[in-house]
């Protein structure tokens, strides 16, 4: 049976891989909050071999808290407790070999086999987190507190309009729709891990952030403003095997 993800592919800015996917997951009541920060800020994250992104002479940081469901290699059926889990990533944007991608500063789940599995296979800076995502009202409250760190969030959020893709070429587009993940291996190796999934069902967004310190670990300080907010209910999605960048 053809993962749902599959049913659209012709929005992607390149094509499908040829290999089979190898993963799936599913991406639920997600926010992006996004901070402009000077380029020099993020340039020492950035690997030998990627492009740090700009939009309108601004690098762009993301914090994204999120659930995470179905998560399971194929052709596996989901694990009860091991699945389902809440996860938060801090994100920027770079470019290689003309595919715009995704490059991650931090990843925290409070799953440690998925934690140690993501490092594993994906060469991803996850961490071990106390995490908690729960209904409140038409929104959600997300507290995270990574294990034996200062990096915590704390906010209330919810969507304030309806779903519909971004415009492409617009920011909102820029931000969220790629399809790929950039990780550096353990001997220098740069590594893209391609994704799938159907256009991005943005809404506007509110958010009451408490507490933000995810950055803090990384020697960056967000800007004193408005974060531009974004939410999305759910998008299934598949992961296909990470590849070397030459």
């Amino acid at each position: 049976m053809q993962h749902p993800a599959l049913a659209h592919v012709a929005h992607r800015p390149w094509p499908l891989p040829v290999r089979a996917w190898t993963w799936r997951q599913s991406w639920c009541d997600l926010l992006f909050a996004h901070w402009a920060v000077a380029p020099a800020a993020l340039a020492r994250f950035v690997p030998p071999g990627l492009a740090l992104q700009t939009f309108d002479g601004a690098a762009w940081i993301g914090v994204v808290p999120f659930r995470m469901e179905g998560v399971m290699r194929r052709p596996l059926p989901d694990l009860p407790g091991a699945s389902a889990f809440p996860e938060l990533n801090v994100r920027t944007y770079v470019e290689a070999g003309g595919k715009p991608g995704v490059l991650f500063l931090s990843l925290d789940a409070t799953n440690l086999l998925a934690v140690c599995a993501a490092r594993a296979l994906f060469a991803l800076p996850y961490w071990w987190a106390h995490m908690r995502c729960a209904r409140d009202g038409e929104g959600f409250a997300y507290r995270h507190a990574r294990r034996r760190s200062v990096a915590a969030f704390d906010a209330r959020y919810a969507p304030t309009g309806p779903a519909q893709p971004a415009a492409r070429g617009s920011f909102d587009h820029w931000l969220t729709e790629r399809y790929c993940l950039y990780a550096r291996g353990r001997r220098g190796a740069l590594f893209r891990t391609e994704v799938h999934h159907a256009p991005w069902p943005l809404q506007a967004a509110r958010a009451d952030i408490e507490r933000n310190t995810m950055t803090t670990p990384l020697g960056i300080t967000l800007p004193d403003t408005e974060p531009v907010l974004h939410f999305a209910r759910r998008m299934d999605v598949v992961v296909y095997p990470p590849e070397r960048v030459a």
